[in-house]
């Protein structure tokens, strides 16, 4: 099928179309590996420089098509895209076409525009570019073989955006496929191909030296079968490997589908609430303002001033500042968690990470230093012995593969290494989360083949028939293997992760080694390795707790090791399950197994996804923190995936967090930071649709009783555009100490029974308010419309200004809760500029008159009543709700 697609692919060629990018690498599976060399100019001892430099020329960097900053001026038109924006243009457009020649509501609404919209402009601007500084300092690289500049070859590695076509890249567990590669050897590898195909399961790849490799290739319907060719995008699950890359940036196959894999993600809960909320408000919108429309037009049998007043109040309910004020909040929170050494990939990720109430995590490095050291080499009876030591050292020093902690620690006994001088590496079966283990073969000069094995004591005791006893094999017996398994329990609960070594000497046969050889082998002793707990790890744990955040440990690590080591950092380790007690469980028995569990330990990646998924189904917000391949899975299901700089590639592609530094604290700063991000978010939402919903109660009540309009259309535009201007500042406000203990969420019917709460008081003053002006100041007449209008802009503004102060708190009174300096000096500026505009050339413009001095004294009074009877609903809301923001 493949041949037949190339041939046809060849004739469109030849008629001037251009090369299907899925079509090169399968063509280069045809191929012999001499051949395969040959066609891209390359050779095993890789690319010198002056190659890489004219095929980076050539070919561009190895970059497929994903989210970029988009251009300026794109970004100027995105902020024009939401639906507030578009009512407040069709507004003006509706205004300037009724009575084009008053040019002053049209060009006020404009002003509103293009402060949100500009604001919002420069506030995305500055954190896309900001985002994308953080991102790069996160850098994935791929291992490759180049000609050095005095001719001789090294393994280097190199940024991937670097890769030309005709580099021979080195795979190992844990990498991500950095272009279309061409395997020229391969090793027990096997490839997650999820990216590309939705396929969980992973697929063998090997190299095309045998005739039956090469007819598969040909006979395979779809490119993405081919046995020898591995794909950019996807990971290595287990495995070695050695590779041509054919195909980078757009030519690969996943950059000839990267369009339809780029573009906006799928959205949050928290992108689905703030949306709710917004069309909520557009419906209570909707239904209101024909209602003041009729009333006036009735009432005053002056249709169009009242149409132009119905489109002021329109106006005057649309929180237009609502995109800017969400965008703010989350740009100013990933900014302050840049400098807490905190990389957050995507903004909306804040929210969710101060929403998370369960923390799953791994043990190794997190609640460890990270730094293990190899504590003991014993024989199987426990006593020290050199011999586990050399062998160990032999598995570690020859495997090609990732080298793990437990590897580095080994090898950190250099004095060995004249004894490995004497081998050569002949195969390796590399290390696969099944299997749990490794192997190297190698000679030594005596005409055989020594297989060293090194893995969990379980998976080894499974292939062993034989124990090494004072330096004599004997059988090994099911009562031997108990009292391996009691030793190496005994050292499990002493906080020691243990290894076991054996070995087997056989003839060489010529054959490639795989897994039917490790079998059969002799059980040689036990090293004995420790990992102590930070010492900050128990106070992170207790400051997570305190916050409401519960921490989970789910490790593919031994049991033992994990209780001791849990209970060391103040974990509960009452229930602990292994990987294989919750595979046979269905989803009903799993989520009770989860909610009551803190230690899983033994667990494969997929079991990891069940048991974040279990937690989600309980209603938490789940974060998993984990930085190996096996931690791919929950990263992926969970709400916020977290991760570290030094984590595995497609660790770090599956993470929406990247930690530079591996530490629970920081954590607990990021979980805080989110809180208050969230925080402000809901803040200015509650305000604006409390204050909404009295303004428009208000103008309903005033509408239905005086003979002339109660604020005009311009007088309500410049009210509506001055307090939102006090609100730019509410991203910059700080929470209160008690709003940060518990997650928050999204609560979309909360909007409403707080808006019908709060929403009426301002309306019971601004009626006051109005008794005041017709009785006490006589503006009862269309004569004296002026003072009642400029009457009311006062105290409207007055109130709906300093309501921020009291609703921005759960404190009584609210005086307990100063807000910051910005949100202080901004409300006490237009405070002060509202005060003045009746005063003013301008006020006088828009229809407004100076106001006499004993009228401020009795706002003063208005005011402060408003504020008491305000904390007593605030009190009523929070006893009957037990909550405010």
């Amino acid at each position: 099928m493949i041949r037949k697609t190339l041939q046809n692919t060849a004739k469109a060629v030849g008629k001037g179309a251009a090369v299907p990018a899925r079509v090169v690498a399968a063509e280069q599976a045809l191929r012999r590996n001499d051949e395969l060399l040959a066609a891209l100019s390359t050779s095993t001892a890789g690319l010198d420089e002056a190659q890489i430099t004219e095929r980076l020329h050539r070919d561009g960097p190895n970059e497929v098509a994903h989210e970029k900053p988009p251009h300026w001026s794109r970004q100027l038109l995105r902020a024009f895209k939401n639906p507030f924006i578009v009512v407040l243009l069709v507004l003006a457009g509706v205004q300037l076409g009724t009575d084009s020649s008053d040019l002053a509501g049209p060009l006020i609404i404009g002003a509103m525009v293009s402060i949100s919209v500009l604001l919002s402009f420069i506030q995305e601007y500055r954190s896309t570019r900001a985002a994308e500084k953080l991102k790069a300092m996160v850098r994935n690289t791929a291992t490759v073989t180049r000609c050095a500049s005095d001719g001789h070859s090294e393994r280097i590695e190199v940024p991937v955006a670097e890769l030309v076509a005709g580099d021979i890249v080195h795979l190992g567990a844990g990498d991500m496929v950095p272009a279309d590669l061409r395997l020229l050897s391969a090793k027990d590898l096997f490839i997650s191909q999820a990216i590309l195909t939705g396929e969980s399961l992973p697929v063998e790849k090997a190299a095309p030296s045998a005739h039956g490799m090469v007819a598969a290739a040909a006979a395979a319907a779809n490119p993405l079968d081919l046995p020898s060719v591995c794909y950019m995008g996807t990971n290595v699950i287990s495995g070695t490997a050695t590779a041509a890359v054919v195909a980078t940036g757009a030519r690969s196959y996943l950059g000839s589908i990267a369009h339809t894999l780029s573009g906006e993600r799928v959205q949050t809960s928290f992108d689905r609430g703030v949306r709710s909320v917004s069309w909520l408000l557009i419906r209570f919108m909707a239904v209101m303002v024909p209602v003041v429309f009729l009333i006036n037009g009735l009432d005053k049998h002056d249709w169009l001033q009242a149409f132009l007043f119905a489109l002021s109040v329109a106006v005057g309910l649309t929180p237009e500042m609502l995109p800017l004020i969400v965008t703010a909040n989350l740009a100013k929170g990933a900014l302050a968690m840049s400098k807490r050494k905190v990389v957050v990939k995507r903004l909306n990720a804040i929210q969710n990470f101060g929403a998370m109430d369960v923390l799953c995590t791994d043990k190794t490095g997190t609640l460890t230093l990270d730094k293990i050291v190899l504590e003991r080499h014993l024989d199987l009876d426990g006593e020290a012995s050199g011999e586990a030591l050399e062998f160990g050292y032999l598995n570690s020093r020859f495997q090609t593969g990732l080298k793990n902690l437990m590897d580095k620690a080994v090898l950190a006994h250099r004095n060995l290494e004249p004894m490995a001088g004497r081998f050569q590496l002949v195969d390796e079966i590399p290390f696969d989360f099944q299997r749990r283990r490794m192997s190297v073969v190698l000679s030594g000069g005596d005409g055989q083949h020594l297989l060293v094995c090194k893995g969990a004591v379980e998976e080894m005791l499974a292939i062993c028939t034989a124990a090494r006893q004072d330096g004599i094999d004997v059988p090994l017996t099911d009562a031997r293997r108990a009292e391996i398994r009691a030793m190496t329990r005994h050292l499990n609960e002493d906080g020691l992760r243990v290894l076991v070594v054996a070995v087997k000497r056989q003839k060489p046969s010529g054959h490639t080694y795989g897994l039917a050889d490790e079998a059969g082998l002799t059980a040689i002793g036990c090293l004995a390795f420790l990992d102590p707990p930070k010492d900050s790890a128990a106070t992170a744990i207790a400051a997570l707790r305190q916050h409401g955040v519960a921490v989970k440990v789910v490790t593919g690590d031994n049991e033992a090791v994990t209780r001791k080591i849990c209970r060391e950092v103040g974990l509960d380790v009452s229930n602990s399950v292994q990987g294989r007690d919750i595979d046979a469980l269905d989803e009903a028995a799993l989520d009770g197994v989860v909610a009551r569990t803190t230690v899983f330990a033994k667990m494969s990646p997929l079991q990891k996804a069940r048991v974040v998924e279990a937690l989600q189904r309980q209603g938490h917000t789940v974060g998993f923190l984990g930085d190996g391949i096996n931690d791919a899975p929950a990263l992926r299901a969970a709400d916020v995936g977290i991760s570290v700089d030094s984590a595995t590639d497609i660790a770090k592609e599956s993470a929406d967090i990247i930690l530079l530094e591996k530490n629970l604290m920081v954590l607990e700063e990021g979980v805080l930071e989110g809180r208050v991000t969230f925080g402000n978010i809901i803040k200015y939402i509650k305000m604006t649709a409390s204050s909404n919903f009295g303004n428009v109660f208000s103008v309903l009540v005033a509408s239905a009783f005086l003979p002339f309009l109660p604020l005009l259309p311009l007088q309500v535009l410049v009210l509506n555009l001055l307090y939102d201007i006090s609100q730019l500042t509410i991203p910059f406000d700080r929470m209160d100490e008690e709003y940060l203990t518990k997650p928050r969420k999204w609560d979309a019917s909360d909007i409403g029974r707080f808006m019908i709460w709060i929403g009426p008081v301002s309306s019971i003053f601004d009626v006051t308010t109005f008794l005041l002006l017709w009785h006490v100041f006589g503006a009862n007449s269309a004569a004296h419309q002026s003072f009642f209008q400029s009457g009311w802009f006062i105290e409207s503004l007055l109130t709906q200004t300093l309501v921020v102060h009291m609703i921005r708190t759960r404190r009584i009174p609210f005086l307990q809760s100063v807000a910051s300096a910005p949100v202080l000096a901004l409300t006490g500026a237009i405070i002060t500029i509202g005060l003045a505009v009746p005063f003013v050339a301008f006020g006088t413009k828009i229809g407004m008159v100076p106001l006499p001095t004993a009228y401020f004294g009795w706002v003063a009074l208005t005011v402060l009543t408003y504020c008491a009877l305000t904390q007593l609903v605030k009190l009523l809301y929070i006893r009957r709700y037990g909550r405010w923001l």
